[in-house]
């Protein structure tokens, strides 16, 4: 039969390249004299077993190895980086200080991450061992004349292999003899359609990769027919060698959240290390304190200024965000890796089985009178035809029966297909080739039931004719059917008198993106019992049909969805440039698509990729490596990057980008391991609700930074203006550790559970370069972290000055800055005024602020918390009047600065 060999009858067959050979010698162009002489050996009786056993000794065996690296130094390494150093300070700073519960909480966060990089490093040592177990099989060789199974490890450069129908191909090989060779390269280039193989050298000087019809690769599979071939590459030299040497070279990224936590946390801990030493020396110039005092003073003021809170606040959001995604089919590996998505401007994604089906349908039947076009995509049996363009013909629901020429093709259809299609797991699963498979939807489409075949005898699919027979009877009737090529089957049909309406139809097919497959038939006498190939002439032609891979719906909403967000959509794939044009059109991509190639992308060196990049939209013929390049140049242009892939092919590229995506049930568990982000159901749609989550975690954990750094500040400068002024403390150490102990478990979590806001998919993508805070947000954090301290130092004093004890100022004190933080929770929860519809839209802050006040509660009233954090109980206006009344006045002025910031400068989000 001819199966999906169809793919090779028209200029726009699946092309799928993987990466050029380490050398220069054109394999393709060599005949068989010599590649026996490059390779010294014999094309009839292969390698001696002496010669074989030599260039093992030399060359090694033919298996892929990974460096391994000790799971201990694994784990140590994740310790190596600046935020742990800063949290070990702060953890060993607050242990010495006996603020043990600081110190473990802090420890804890550290171990977590610890524990998170440790497991992501491994997964991708799974990855590499995934490649590396590829190349396990055993295989037929020619040694000394005679024919052996061995172990594919022991193949040498050199060797001659027999491969058949279900083998592994074991190494790189170039075909010296081919019999209706076919072979599926998906696991290398994600096309899953198999691939005609021919032994006759090719005369081009630079065929790309895919178009070496006489070459065969090591982890690919044989699908039908027989050859033999030389082995031209063992172990790391061959191209699944080179797609695994390049994700073992491809170093795991920073994802933007944590280079900006990273550069945040840096930056803080300098400032306030260099503010305790001037506010350590100036106390000492000023001698308002005894020594140990004013040391007790700064590192009250460094442990209240350090928002340790704030790595444990950003993984709770991350958290929450990854259990959002769960929830939506897309598994998060890594907790950062929810947020990324949030923030990329390039989607880079595949074409077969992502943006398409993966179900080969017919979509447009051409025949002597009329055009059809077949609605219904997949291996799904709804749909139907469409009578030249349109649903109806003079008012009425067109009969197709009408066209004799339509029936004869839908009967051809049904009789030359061995393919048979299955409902399993709540989808149509094709049993055989996808070209039959597209066949029998047809039939099935037209009649409403199976195909009943009485074959007397097939004629397979041969390169050498280039179409397949089926001789059967039907309707009482023998029938002689054949499929092919068309400009083949056009030859040996009664329609030489139209060759330029045939030529026409053809033109439009392809112009598509369609792969054309003839239909035509012939009645023969009773008594034919066989298919002599030779003999084969006067057919009638019944039409042509275009066969198609066709867009997801979903993957156009997706993309539309996308574009609006301000996220560029790029395909990258192993078909031909006019079959991808043709999807990323019927896709709308974007407004103008422009395509490149693999070669042309390889005829370019990194510098000058990176120039042009941007100016493609659809990359054809892309190789693994020609995939790497297209991340790194993107990325070299600031670009936050996503790539989403499902096979082996795709790996190095999904763990170069700034966010790997793969494919749950049709993603190979190489791409899966190499992958941030797993798709659970393929879905491409659900990167549309991951870039939301990612955008809607940003704003949460922004919200959090923007709370945190403010009343943390507050509490150090209540300690600096003090020493300045030369005052006693209004708050104890223990005070100021109660506020961030309670801050840590209550109020800063109320962000967690704030809805997205809307708009939120209307507006580009953040700019990573600009950081997590505007100069705006700095200029907030500094005037709402003086306005808390400077009502708590005032209340403070105006009390003692009255002369109530110093405690109940100290209570006072505490209890204003809790308010403090209260009343600007609201003023940050959203973009709106506070007294809004949406100030009941986040029910869990009215949770967690009641919990914090019964907390408070604790501390001024239970004798047990007096003791311990210095508090005493005191009246209601003096306790909770004039606090509320202070939390009031922050959430005013907090809300002037609010209406100046979005109603008069316009927000600003994180770009300046």
């Amino acid at each position: 039969m001819i199966n999906d060999n169809n793919q090779s009858l028209n200029p726009n067959e699946e092309q799928n390249d993987t990466q050029n050979p380490p050398d220069a010698d054109n394999l393709w162009q060599l005949d068989e004299s010599a590649l026996a002489t490059k390779y010294a050996t014999d094309p009839e009786n292969g390698l001696s077993t002496a010669e074989a056993a030599d260039r093992l000794q030399h060359d090694g065996r033919n298996e892929l190895e990974t460096k391994r690296t000790s799971r201990f130094v694994q784990f140590i390494k994740q310790f190596n980086n600046s935020i742990i150093y800063i949290l070990a300070a702060a953890a060993v700073l607050t242990f010495f200080m006996h603020h043990y519960s600081d110190s473990i909480v802090i420890g804890l966060v550290i171990i977590a991450n610890a524990i998170i990089g440790y497991v992501q490093e491994r997964q991708a040592g799974n990855a590499l061992e995934r490649i590396r177990e590829m190349l396990i099989s055993k295989n037929f060789v020619i040694r000394d004349g005679k024919k052996l199974e061995i172990d594919a490890r022991e193949l040498v450069v050199g060797d001659l292999v027999n491969l058949e129908a279900g083998d592994a191909v074991p190494a790189d090989m170039r075909l010296i003899s081919a019999d209706n060779f076919n072979v599926q390269e998906s696991v290398l280039t994600g096309e899953t359609n198999p691939v005609e193989k021919q032994e006759e050298p090719m005369s081009e000087d630079a065929l790309a990769l895919a178009d070496r019809k006489n070459m065969v690769y090591a982890s690919t599979a044989v699908t039908s027919g027989s050859a033999f071939g030389i082995v031209t590459a063992t172990a790391e030299d061959t191209e699944i060698g080179h797609i695994q040497q390049s994700v073992s070279d491809v170093k795991q990224t920073t994802t933007p959240l944590m280079r900006n936590l990273n550069s945040l946390g840096v930056g803080l801990s300098i400032a306030i290390v260099v503010a305790a030493v001037l506010l350590f020396l100036l106390g000492m110039v000023m001698d308002t304190y005894s020594l140990p005092t004013l040391l007790i003073a700064v590192i009250t003021m460094v442990v209240g200024s350090m928002p340790e809170g704030l790595p444990a606040s950003t993984s709770v959001v991350l958290a929450m965000g990854t259990r959002q995604m769960t929830k939506k089919n897309v598994i998060v590996k890594s907790l950062p890796a929810v947020e990324t998505l949030g923030a990329v401007d390039i989607v880079n994604t595949d074409k077969t089985g992502t943006l398409t089906k993966n179900e080969m349908t017919v979509t447009k039947v051409v025949t002597p009178e009329h055009t059809f076009d077949v609605t219904g995509v997949g291996y799904d049996d709804n749909g139907g035809v469409n009578f030249d363009g349109h649903l109806k013909l003079n008012g009425k629901q067109v009969d197709w029966h009408q066209d004799s020429a339509m029936e004869w093709l839908v009967k051809i259809a049904g009789q030359t297909t061995d393919a048979e299609l299955h409902f399993e797991n709540n989808r149509w699963e094709l049993t055989g080739e996808p070209t039959d498979g597209a066949l029998t939807t047809l039939y099935r489409k037209m009649t409403g039931h199976d195909p009943e075949v009485e074959e007397i005898e097939s004629l397979p699919f041969d390169s050498a004719f280039r179409f397949s027979a089926r001789l059967a009877d039907l309707d009482g009737q023998r029938l002689l059917m054949v499929k092919g090529s068309p400009a083949t089957v056009l030859r040996l049909t009664d329609q030489a008198n139209q060759t330029a309406y045939w030529d026409n139809a053809m033109d439009d097919l392809t112009a598509d993106g369609l792969r054309v497959v003839a239909l035509a038939y012939q009645v023969v006498d009773d008594d034919v019992t066989t298919i002599d190939a030779q003999a084969i002439g006067g057919l009638h032609l019944a039409g042509l049909v275009g066969i198609i891979d066709p867009p997801r719906e979903e993957a156009a909403t997706a993309i539309a969805e996308l574009r609006q967000a301000g996220v560029q959509v790029k395909m990258i794939t192993g078909d031909h440039p006019d079959t991808a044009m043709a999807i990323a059109n019927k896709l709308n991509l974007a407004a103008n698509v422009n395509a490149i190639t693999g070669p042309e992308i390889d005829a370019m060196d990194d510098q000058q990729l990176q120039a042009r990049i941007d100016d493609y939209n659809v990359f054809a013929r892309a190789t693994p490596n020609n995939k790497l390049r297209i991340v790194r140049a993107q990325q070299a242009n600031n670009h936050v990057v996503s790539m989403t892939g499902d096979g082996v092919n795709d790996a190095p590229a999904l763990k170069q980008a700034d966010i790997g995506v793969a494919m749950g049930i049709k993603g190979t568990e190489v791409a899966k391991e190499s992958a941030d982000m797993v798709l659970a159901d393929d879905d491409f749609a659900d990167i549309v609700a991951a870039v939301r989550e990612g955008r809607h975690v940003f704003d949460n954990i922004r919200k959090t930074i923007r709370f945190l750094l403010p009343t943390s500040f507050a509490e150090g400068l209540v300690v600096i203006i003090s020493i300045l002024m030369g005052h006693e403390l209004p708050l104890y150490p223990t005070q100021l550790l109660w506020i961030n102990m309670v801050s840590a478990l209550t109020i800063q979590f109320a962000f967690i559970f704030e809805p997205p806001e809307a708009g939120i998919m209307a507006r580009g993508p953040r700019n990573v370069k600009s950081g997590l805070l505007s100069k705006l947000d700095y200029f907030e954090i500094g005037y709402v972290s003086f306005l808390i301290s400077g009502l708590g130092i005032f209340a403070y004093n105006y009390l003692t000055a009255l002369g109530l004890p110093n405690v109940v100022g100290s209570t006072m004190s505490l209890n204003i800055i809790i308010f403090g933080k209260i009343f600007y929770l609201f003023n940050l929860r959203n973009d709106h005024p506070v007294i809004s519809k949406y100030f009941f839209q986040n029910k869990m802050a009215f949770y967690i602020i009641g919990i914090l006040i019964l907390l408070q509660l604790g501390i001024i009233y239970l004798p047990f918390m007096q003791s311990v954090f210095h508090t005493t109980s005191i009246n209601f206006w003096y306790g909770w009047g004039i606090p509320i009344v202070c939390g009031i006045v922050v959430l005013i002025v907090t809300e002037i600065g609010k209406f100046i910031r979005f109603r008069w400068m316009g927000k600003d989000g994180v770009i300046d």
